[in-house]
């Protein structure tokens, strides 16, 4: 038996930053194949600068992305660092409106983070296979922005708040927090092939759920 393991996301996702090989759905893929046992077949939707309500759109419009999620037995879901990014950009240009612009970005991530949710359960409804989902929480790029890592912490908060029997969340936050250094590339956005494997790390000690 080979399981289907279905990756959707931003940048995380398709793994920048890292020796192609080195992001972290190719890790977790081998790490997965060690713990099932089997042969884990993944299919990479990440993309890179996604945000939120881009890929609340692609999982109601994209016929491909709704099949890939069909057939999943593992699914994992990297989104909102660039829902961060945009609000600290945008910020920055109008330093006076920081707070303002980023509640309402967080509030605007949230709700489409939910809508996300709520399709990706939608579209299991019915399976009779077993499946499990892994959320991968956010780090903060930017700990010199004022306010950035508030945002980070109520995202993070909001997204653990699905986990259960087979939704998990995976806090990467405290690993990130002081090592930037070393576990982000070159462009200090987004991680390095370590950075990654702390990641693939946290997804794999979630275990498995019901698929073992």
């Amino acid at each position: 038996m080979s399981y289907q393991y279905t990756a959707i996301g931003d940048s995380l996702t398709t793994g920048f930053g890292a020796l192609p090989g080195n992001g972290f759905v190719p890790v977790y893929r081998r790490m997965a194949e060690g713990r099932l046992r089997s042969n884990v077949v993944s299919t990479n939707l990440g993309v890179n600068g996604l945000t939120t309500s881009e890929l609340e759109q692609r999982l109601r419009g994209s016929s491909m992305t709704r099949e890939a999620i069909r057939a999943a037995d593992i699914i994992t879901l990297s989104i909102g660092g660039n829902d961060l990014i945009h609000a600290a950009k945008a910020a920055a240009r109008q330093p006076e409106n920081l707070s303002k612009e980023l509640r309402r970005s967080l509030q605007e991530c949230k709700q489409n983070f939910a809508a996300i949710m709520s399709i990706l359960f939608q579209l299991k409804a019915g399976t009779r296979r077993p499946f499990i989902i892994r959320i991968v929480g956010l780090y903060n790029p930017y700990p010199q922005v004022v306010g950035a890592t508030e945002w980070v912490r109520q995202f993070n908060g909001y997204a653990s708040q699905y986990s259960s029997r087979v939704c998990g969340f995976a806090s990467i936050y405290s690993q990130f927090a002081g090592n930037e250094r070393g576990l982000l590339s070159i462009d200090h956005l987004h991680p390095n092939g370590r950075g990654y494997r702390v990641i693939a790390d946290k997804l794999d000690s979630l275990g498995y759920g019901g698929l073992i």
